[in-house]
């Protein structure tokens, strides 16, 4: 009896759950509001093909700094005095095609192997906010203001998120960061991150290799985020007013933005899927400075993030994180703001 049971729930946990809120949807759709269901479709095709040149450039991107071994470059990052490795890290994060879950064994191995905690915590800032996929479709979608803005916004999070745990560090505050135990699950130095390039991928089978299933990878997951985001998009256009948008976060007031913060932080789906969405909240009134602390927030803390320094650090650590993500998120919206109004 177990055993069929077991057959039977497998097939439901291999079902992606983007896919499965993605068919949930729909059906609710057609349960409480079929002539919406083709409208949503029309919108989300339109969207898809509006998008889908930036989407082929920035999986292609990514796809080569994988399959060249450019990823392996980091390990140049952490070596040096501490403010150069800082400022550094901050950079590098920023603009690496990491993703949270990507950056997490290159963070265990740098701080199994002693890297100083300051340099690692700028590179933990820094890299969920931007890579060069985010930044293509920014561009297409949010702007290059916008765009350029955060990718800014980004290497200040990292540099402003070092300097002060250098600081913090240089006072006796977390001499001792790393959870005990966090390693004991096989990662052990940073050597493991050692630089072996080739910008020519497609004179080596294993490279080309490398480079299709990470063409075949990304392009699920960011496509199937993508469109779910659009269909998102489509119901927000057909049900949300946009007086609720501009009343609530397109005033000019002081909780606008500490609002934004904390509704980004548990409302924010994905790094790519979030951009749609803010493109259509600010063409329905939500201030440009609301948008950015929203982003920010959403994707300094994202789970994947979140969990990384959860995991592997002790909380006054995670604390702190915490902190100077919620810190960083309300500056950069409420500069933001200065500038684009």
């Amino acid at each position: 009896m177990n055993e069929i049971v077991a057959k039977l729930r497998l097939p439901l946990v291999q079902i992606d759950r983007v896919l499965l809120a993605f068919i949930a949807i729909m059906v609710v759709l057609v349960v409480i509001d079929p002539p919406q269901v083709p409208e949503s479709l029309r919108f989300m095709g339109g969207s898809i093909a509006w998008i889908t040149p930036f989407f082929l450039l920035s999986i292609g991107i990514a796809a080569y700094a994988k399959a060249t071994g450019a990823e392996h470059l980091i390990a140049r990052v952490f070596s040096g005095n501490p403010v150069r490795m800082i400022t550094a890290a901050a950079f590098f994060g920023a603009l690496s095609p990491f993703c949270s879950c990507g950056v997490i064994p290159i963070i265990a191995g740098l701080l199994g192997a002693g890297v100083p905690l300051a340099p690692v915590m700028a590179f933990w800032l820094s890299s969920p906010l931007m890579d060069p996929e985010i930044f293509i479709i920014s561009i297409a979608e949010l702007g290059v203001q916008f765009t350029v803005a955060k990718t800014l916004f980004a290497i200040g999070i990292g540099l402003l998120g070092g300097m002060a745990t250098l600081v913090a560090q240089r006072s006796g505050w977390f001499s001792d960061a790393l959870l005990e135990g966090a390693f004991s699950s096989g990662c052990s130095s940073a050597k493991k991150v050692e630089p072996t390039v080739n910008w020519k991928y497609w004179t080596e089978q294993p490279r080309r290799e490398e480079f299709n299933a990470t063409m075949k990878s990304n392009g699920w997951f960011l496509g199937k985020w993508l469109a779910f985001a659009f269909m998102i998009e489509s119901l927000m256009v057909a049900y949300i007013p946009a007086s609720v948008i501009s009343d609530w976060l397109g005033q000019d007031v002081w909780w606008t933005l500490p609002l934004s913060v904390f509704v980004g932080i548990p409302a924010y789906l994905n790094g790519f899927a979030a951009v749609p969405l803010m493109a259509e909240l600010i063409e329905m009134g939500m201030m440009p400075g609301a948008a950015m602390a929203f982003m920010i927030a959403g994707g300094v803390t994202s789970i994947p993030a979140a969990i990384a320094v959860f995991a592997l650090v002790k909380r006054p650590v995670f604390v702190w994180y915490i902190i100077l993500a919620l810190v960083s998120a309300l500056l950069s919206g409420a500069i933001f703001q200065m500038v684009a109004s």
